[in-house]
Order: C-alpha cells, then structure tokens, then sequence
C-alpha cells in the first residue's frame, strides 16, 4: 500500500475540497480528520470518503459554504441547526467553543442537528486530549433506519456511534464502537465487493442471523446490534442513548418527517475538564494505573500479544504516519485521481510503499 506525506497529503485534499465548491476554513478541517482517520487506522473513514464528498458537493447533499443556526445558547450547553454543512467542520468548532466554555463550567454539552457526514469519531478525540480534557462524541442519523431494535426485524435505527477520550501522562485512552456489531461503510463494502462478514453479524429481513452483506443492502435485513442475537439487548440500548442524546436535546429527529436528506446526522458531544473536579493531576494517576494496570495484565492463552487499551493501536499507527508517511489504498487513490484530473488538481508522489 501506497504511503503519503501527511503535510502533502492534507494539501491534496484540501485543494480537491476547494475546487469542488467547498469554502477554505471548512475544507482544511475536513481533510485534517479524513487524513487523521487513514493515519489512526480507520481506513473506511479517511480518505475511502473522499470520492463520496465530492459527489454529494456536486449534487448539492453537501453544503460547502456559509455558517451554522444557533437555535439555543445558555452558557454550558448549546444546539446548533448545522444547515448540512460538513459534519468534521460542524463538530470542530463545537469542541473548540465547548472548549473555551468548559474552564468557567466544568462540563459542556452541545447538540447539532442537520450534519453531514462526521467521518471517524477517534479523530477529534487528540483535540481535547491533548489539552488535558475529556471529550464524548456520539452520532445517529435520523434520516435512515438499518438496524432493528432487538429482537424486532424492522429497521429503526442506525448503527449510531458513540467515543470517549480520557487523558494520561502518555496516549490517551480513546473508546470508540458502533452501537451495531458492523458499520454502515463496511457493510456497504463487502456487499460491492461480493463478500461476506466474518461472522454472522447481520439479519435477514425474516430475523434469522446471516454473514450476507447483501441481505442487508439488498433484500431488506438489518443490522445486528452490539451483543449478537444472544446480548444485542446491550448495543440496543447504546443505539438508544445515542438516537436520544443527539435527537432529544437537538429536537430534530426520527419524530420529525421534513428531513433535509438521505444523510442528515444529529450529534451529541460533552467536553468535562478534570481541573474543575479533582484536578487534572488527581486525573491522570488514576488514568495512568488503570491504563498500565490493564497492560501489563497476563495474556489469555487465546490472545496472541499483550492486552491493550482502547487507543493503543490507533496511537502506534498515527506514530508511524508520521514517520513513514500515511498508507492509502490503491483503490481509493485512484478515485480520488480521477476527480483530481476532473478538477485540476495534481496528486502527490507516494513517499514509500509497503
């Protein structure tokens, strides 16, 4: 697989961003985290979008210009009507301002209705992190239904995400799951490709479990929720809190039949600053046991190397990006090459292959 310098390589983006239609400001945000979501290893979110944004810029799906709606504001919380501008650029600046916020009140909360796309959650979890805060980050998309409600066989709700970034001394403790056993872009994707999940994580629209992408793009099946057919009450309910803390506080959603579009996401994030508690000090001992007393747990005989913490992973491939270059699929590469051509942009020579 091809690698790429990430300075290089954010400029690319950009500029494929721009020429599309999309205002500065918001597509240097927007190539920042689909770049940050290839480095972390969230391929299906990186760059594997890039074709699909400048599509929807082309058919108008995508706003690429002007400004949110406030419609509430009370100090340490916030809903903005995000008009379907991009959902990267949209969650950014609510961090920041719940950021800024967050040192007079402790803990901020903000709800943003009308999204597009918000790409990888891991990838905004670093911005808060890094300056010693909490942050949570959790998405659904009132506009479409692909997974049933356990033990049901009719799609209500999405696979509806949910991401927590906790800081140490060291790489943060980053948590990020589906409330589904699979992602919409990965089911998408095998089923293009004609192949199957590795288990059965899916359902037929009957209710009976299947490894068939397919059945769920095609034939009308669901998606399995977190927990399988025997514990699916567990993703279920995350699907719950999800749909109702974006929706719910953002008052727009699966009640609501004047839907934008097919993709018009509702988001919930929180950002809690130690300093107003404990301290960030009393924070991070804590953190820091727990993340080491975690490593250095004795492997079970099933695990091939030592225990991890959510986060670990992501932090050792973002390390080697930086330092050999971010790996892009050929494939998707060459999509993005032929919008290149289409809009006068000139790609990057790879710097290593792999």
């Amino acid at each position: 697989m091809p690698r790429y310098d990430r300075d290089e390589l954010l400029r690319y983006a950009e500029a494929l961003l721009t020429r599309a239609g999309m205002e500065a400001d918001k597509a240097t945000v927007t190539a920042a985290v689909l770049v940050e979501g290839d480095m972390i290893g969230h391929e299906t979110h990186g760059l594997q979008l890039m074709h699909w944004y400048l599509e929807c810029l082309g058919d108008g799906s995508l706003n690429g210009t002007g400004s949110y709606e406030v419609v509430a504001d009370k100090g340490a919380g916030f809903v903005w009507d995000g008009r379907l501008l991009p959902g990267a650029w949209l969650l950014v600046q609510a961090l920041d301002q719940a950021m800024e916020r967050v040192r007079d009140h402790g803990i901020v909360g903000a709800a943003i209705r009308n999204c597009h796309h918000t790409c990888a959650l891991s990838a905004y979890m670093r911005r808060a992190t890094d300056r010693g805060m909490i942050v949570q980050l959790s998405v659904s998309n009132p506009a479409a239904r692909r997974m049933a409600p356990y033990g049901g066989t009719e799609a209500i709700l999405t696979p509806n995400p949910l991401a927590m970034g906790f800081p140490t001394s060291g790489d943060p403790i980053l948590v990020d799951v589906s409330s589904s056993i699979t992602t919409t872009t990965m089911t998408q994707l095998l089923a293009k490709r004609g192949e199957r999940y590795p288990e059965p994580w899916g359902l037929t629209a009957g209710g009976q479990p299947t490894d068939d992408p397919r059945e769920i793009t095609e034939r009308g099946g669901t998606m399995m929720p977190l927990g399988g057919t025997s514990k699916g009450h567990k993703g279920y309910g995350l699907a719950l809190i999800v749909d109702l803390l974006g929706q719910g506080l953002s008052g727009k959603g699966r009640a609501n039949t004047d839907a934008p579009g097919p993709l018009a996401q509702s988001a919930f994030l929180q950002v809690i600053d130690p300093d107003f508690f404990a301290g960030l000090e009393a924070f991070t001992e804590q953190s820091d046991w727990l993340a080491n007393a975690c490593r250095s747990n004795p492997a079970a005989p099933w695990n091939k190397g030592a225990v991890r913490v959510p986060g670990d992973a992501a932090s050792a491939r973002r390390r080697e990006a930086l330092e050999q270059g971010v790996p892009v699929a050929q494939g998707d590469w060459d999509r993005m090459a032929k919008h290149a051509e289409r809009l006068g942009v000139v790609p990057p020579e790879a710097s290593a292959t792999y």
